[in-house]
């Protein structure tokens, strides 16, 4: 067991750090409370090389590991989650899919221009009616030889409005169930492709969240990634490496809260003394910093093991279940040792405690996690 990071990975962190400091943090508050898509930031985030990190240089990638994916990941969220949703969403459903199983021609028109930024994906899986109950598929892709007819509407799309390619899970043969599922490349601008409504949301606000429609879309053949019914199992393996994503994302939460806690609890007197030398605080801060520690190395546990190609699906599930209890259990201590402060906006504590709350419920909440850990454990 190594636990030490190497040159490059710190400076990935570092870059991450100072990004997140510099470029992020001005304005957060503002997007948050007037649901501003980060554009301008994502856009830097891209010409940094973090919307494409392990992706192979020759499509435009940054040919990064896991753990640089999960050290940044955790610095983006510390600042501002809903940049991070969006990195999560392009680097593990969107560019990761593409390059693991898309064809070259896919790679080259679409993965290359992900990868660098210049455009963002959208991974499209839930619906009206399948949320955490993915086989039950109501968007249809009736196959009409050299292209398939795609109906239906998806929810709660991250970079919904934003993105310029979606990749849309549906179901092509209802009498194979969950092996007659397809998975569709589909550009925003097709015909009969509508993006819905703006959710206005608890947490995450600057992230562009929407319901999409699909009404007699045409998708050209070519554009299915996979063979004829993997869209399911595409979906289901994406969906893997998805959760280190979003475990980094709830870990950066809570060690952005837990930070701003430790540097309160250090300012604000309370009985002729900082509230540090109070017990009472001193006990969150340990509870905060053992929680987030073991957390962290639940997350670089999972994408070690997916590094060295080895099975991850366990420790991701673990990673995340575990990240995203610790981001709601850290965040309420936060706006606890800040006080009334803590219900204050300027004080950042209380977006993070609302951002907190999605990680335990998107790419499969904690009780889908459960079920995930107990089948890999009674195989």
């Amino acid at each position: 067991m190594n636990f030490e990071f190497t040159e490059e990975q710190l400076a990935v962190r570092d870059a991450a750090r100072d990004f997140a400091q510099n470029e992020l943090l001005p304005g957060v508050i503002e997007r948050d409370e007037k649901q501003i898509f980060p554009a301008e930031q994502i856009k830097k985030m891209g010409e940094l090389g973090f919307m494409g990190m392990m992706v192979d240089p020759k499509y435009n990638g940054g040919g990064m590991d896991s753990i640089s994916y999960v050290l940044a990941m955790e610095e983006i969220s510390k600042v501002d989650a809903s940049c991070s949703v969006a990195m999560s969403v392009n680097n593990s459903l969107v560019c990761w899919g593409l390059e693991k199983y898309g064809t070259e021609e896919q790679k080259q028109k679409y993965l290359t221009r992900l990868a660098s930024g210049e455009v963002i994906g959208a991974f499209c899986l839930s619906e009206p009616e399948a949320g955490s109950d993915a086989t039950s598929q109501r968007t249809t892709a009736e196959d009409k030889g050299d292209y398939y007819l795609l109906n239906g509407t998806k929810n709660w799309i991250t970079n919904g409005n934003s993105a310029e390619f979606y990749i849309v899970i549906a179901q092509t043969d209802p009498e194979k169930k969950h092996k007659g599922i397809n998975a569709l490349i589909v550009e925003k601008g097709m015909d009969g492709f509508v993006v819905g409504k703006k959710e206005n949301k608890l947490g995450i606000r600057g992230s562009d969240t929407h319901s999409l429609m699909f009404t007699d879309v045409k998708v050209p053949k070519e554009n299915r990634i996979g063979e004829d019914g993997f869209g399911f199992r595409f979906a289901m393996t994406t969906l893997n490496g998805g959760r280190i994503g979003i475990a980094s994302q709830a870990l950066g939460i809570a060690s952005g809260a837990y930070e701003l806690a430790l540097k309160y609890s250090k300012e604000r007197k309370a009985f002729g003394k900082e509230i540090s030398q109070h017990q009472a605080i001193q006990f969150k801060l340990a509870d905060m910093a053992t929680h987030i520690e073991a957390a962290r190395l639940l997350c670089l546990n999972a994408a070690s093991l997916k590094d060295q190609g080895k099975d991850f699906v366990q420790a991701a599930a673990m990673a995340k279940l575990f990240a995203s209890k610790t981001a709601m259990d850290v965040t309420v201590e936060a706006v606890q040792v800040h006080g009334g402060y803590g219900f204050v906006k300027e004080y950042h504590v209380e977006r993070l405690m609302r951002d907190a709350k999605i990680t335990q419920i998107y790419e499969g909440t904690s009780e889908i996690q459960k079920i995930v850990i107990s089948r890999e454990l009674l195989k």
